[in-house]
């Protein structure tokens, strides 16, 4: 797959975690607690601006789900390889409130997913 076009919804931000199946995997599931090997972008809600792309750098990325936002932790299991989701978090599953010393803190997030191994 090439890397995806982020499609925003329509209206204000939502207030809880948005999931979609862009494509459904035939893959093994991603599993609560299990470790995932993903591609991923990720845009602010509010402006579009791309602020982090595993695109860009040429390498997918692995991670423990647990050691993620919990808006990763919550949206990414059920997930199956092959697959390409779209999550919208909200502040408080994302880098939570303004304030909090992350440049994304206070700010709903647009993730695509695509999952490349379990």
């Amino acid at each position: 797959m090439d890397k995806p076009e982020v499609e925003f919804p329509e209206g204000p931000p939502p207030s809880t975690l948005q999931i979609t199946d862009l494509v459904v995997g035939d893959g093994p599931e991603a599993q609560h607690g299990g470790t995932v090997d993903v591609h991923y972008v990720g845009v602010e809600f509010d402006t579009g601006e791309q602020f982090d792309s595993s695109w860009e750098r040429g390498q997918s990325a692995r991670f423990p789900l647990d050691a993620l936002i919990p808006g990763w932790q919550e949206g990414i299991p059920g997930m199956k390889v092959g697959g390409r989701r779209r999550l919208v978090v909200p502040p408080e599953l994302a880098y939570g409130a303004a304030g909090t010393g992350n440049r994304l803190s206070g700010k709903t997030l647009i993730f695509v997913i695509d999952l490349l191994g379990v």
